[in-house]
């Protein structure tokens, strides 16, 4: 069991640097974009099909795939930067228990990845709701479907931040941990869907779209369960591997 000491220790750590407010600026420039583009962006033929309904405003919106990669990223260097600044060291001395530090640590990482997935979202709800006032379409999209984009990207946010410290505590290295987070949630799937079409459904991107409510390859529920087991997969191997290595 994870104590509650703990947890508050390794959330402090994720909160009191600056690497929360590049992630929030990233998350401020990609909402501005969407903003933007509702304003003066067209189709080919010059017309805004593209926010004229509300699942086309809903798929606007959908923030989960960008939040499973950004606090995917997040993870990764959060849990490999523990390495590269020896901050491991205190870590295991503080708490012997290998299994229960890691635990408080991808906790913390993953209310990290939660938090920046709401605030993405939000935002980009926020921005595209504001810019449509300035085309012939009103805010379409339904208060459920506010809802559970919300909801999808924090789970995604979550997810992403998990897979991410998995691979950052395996590899122990940032670059090596932000270069495996983007093989496995970028260039590793579609090659995956080559080889195997019937994986389509089971890739981080589309599952990301089903929790959004804006595709139906499978059910919401298995989605979200998919999801969850893209983090925990990595997550397990980071605690093997960590009970089988020295500390540095």
């Amino acid at each position: 069991m994870i104590s509650t000491n703990l947890l508050r220790s390794e959330l402090r750590k994720v909160a009191t640097t600056n690497m929360p407010l590049a992630f929030l600026a990233v998350l401020v420039v990609l909402a501005v974009t969407n903003g933007v583009a509702v304003a003066i962006g067209t189709d080919m033929d010059g017309s805004k099909t593209f926010i004229s309904t509300g699942f086309d405003q809903q798929s606007l919106v959908a923030f989960a795939a960008n939040a499973l990669m950004i606090a995917g990223l997040f993870g990764a260097i959060a849990a490999a930067r523990e390495y590269a600044n020896n901050t491991v060291i205190a870590t295991y001395l503080n708490t012997p228990n290998r299994p229960r530090a890691l635990g408080a640590q991808f906790t913390a990482i993953g209310v990290g990845g939660a938090v920046l997935g709401l605030v993405g979202s939000a935002l980009t709800i926020g921005a595209v709701a504001l810019s449509l006032p300035l085309t012939d379409y009103g805010f379409m999209v339904s208060a459920g479907g506010v809802v559970q984009v919300i909801a999808a990207s924090a789970w995604a946010g979550a997810a992403g931040a998990v897979l991410g410290a998995g691979i950052g505590t395996i590899v122990r290295n940032t670059g090596g941990a932000v270069a495996g987070t983007v093989l496995a949630l970028i260039i590793a799937p579609p090659l995956i869907v080559q080889l195997a079409s019937g994986s389509a459904p089971w890739i981080p991107g589309t599952l990301a779209v089903v929790a959004s409510g804006i595709a139906d390859h499978t059910s919401d529920i298995a989605a979200v369960a998919a999801l969850g087991a893209w983090a925990i997969v990595p997550a397990i191997a980071a605690v093997w591997s960590v009970q089988r290595r020295d500390v540095v």
